[in-house]
């Protein structure tokens, strides 16, 4: 039986809420292919707003002949999970970045201390040549395509006091997470890198096992950091990016008109979502500024010269020449 126009376009617009529960939509009960499409985030992050937009555009783009299903909060896995399963064919799709490295060494340039400059400067690498290379070498290593990617929010250093010098980090307990590169940069700095769980933060924070950390905006108030923590140093000594993968065999293997249009939603959902992640971290700002917590700007420039031979040395060595095009790029 055929679908009118109308009662297209009606399933379409109740399609975000439908897919968010990773429910087939109606109209598409009669889809030639299903896809599913698992992340970590929750509701409310852009990237899963971003995914629903991305599942829209494939059923607008392909008057339903294929469906995207959203499944946020790890229903599907965790992000390793989802990645082995986007392997074996049991997940199409899924959110993923610097952990991929596990596969493809070059995913580690995804997120360098100091690498990234600024949003112009990543828009440049990624969608360049170098980024280019480093998505090729991804799909080739791993078979998970990269389709789009999303900004990430840039990591700063809080504390309770400023920091606008490398120079005054001398024994300063920061808490990193449990990355080698993170560890070697910030001991280049003079601080005391401490690896540890994120969950034992707070904690550590406030009984003065630790006197800083280091993450996004999103993170620092999701932990409510602000009631340990009262100054946000301007670091932004992390500035990654993640990608929309896909399997490769997968889409190989859907028609060429299919696989054109699953490409042009993924860059449509990669401009909507970077709407969203600029006005979320303006919101963050202001909410933390709100909740008393002060932003001081540091010398980046100091920062980044003092920890560059540190992250020079924890890089492959295969892929220390992407970095420097990176760099200078």
């Amino acid at each position: 039986m055929s679908i009118t126009n109308t009662s297209r376009r009606r399933a379409l617009g109740g399609m975000a809420g439908i897919l968010a529960l990773g429910v087939a939509p109606a109209f598409n009960a009669r889809a030639a292919t299903t896809l599913k499409l698992g992340h970590l985030g929750n509701e409310d992050n852009t990237w899963h707003k971003a995914s629903l937009k991305f599942a829209e555009e494939v059923a607008r783009r392909t008057n339903g002949a294929l469906e995207v299903r959203v499944f946020p909060n790890e229903q599907l896995g965790k992000e390793t999970d989802l990645i082995k399963g986007i392997q074996l064919g049991t997940v199409d799709f899924t959110i993923t970045g610097e952990s991929l490295q596990n596969w493809a060494p070059s995913a580690a340039l995804l997120a360098v201390p100091y690498a990234v400059r600024d949003l112009a400067h990543m828009d440049k690498v990624v969608g360049g040549p170098i980024g280019q290379r480093i998505a090729e070498d991804i799909a080739g290593k791993t078979q998970l395509k990269p389709l789009c990617y999303f900004a990430r929010g840039p990591r700063y250093l809080t504390a309770n006091r400023a920091y606008t010098t490398p120079a005054e980090l001398n024994g300063l307990k920061i808490r990193v997470p449990n990355v080698p590169l993170f560890v070697r940069f910030w001991e280049a700095l003079g601080a005391k890198a401490t690896p540890m769980a994120f969950s034992e933060v707070f904690t550590s924070l406030q009984n003065h096992t630790i006197d800083a950390q280091e993450n996004p905006l999103a993170l620092i108030k999701s932990a409510s950091f602000s009631e340990v923590q009262s100054t946000i140093n301007r670091t932004e000594h992390v500035l990654s990016w993640i990608y929309i993968v896909g399997g490769a065999r997968k889409l190989g293997r859907l028609p060429a008109g299919q696989q054109a249009a699953v490409m042009e939603a993924a860059k449509a959902a990669q401009d909507y979502e970077r709407g969203l992640f600029l006005e979320d971290e303006r919101n963050l700002a202001n909410e933390l500024t709100a909740k008393g917590m002060k932003f001081v700007d540091v010398d980046k420039a100091a920062y980044a010269a003092k920890g560059k031979d540190a992250v020079i040395a924890a890089l492959n060595a295969d892929i220390r020449p992407v970095y420097e095009q990176i760099i200078a790029a």
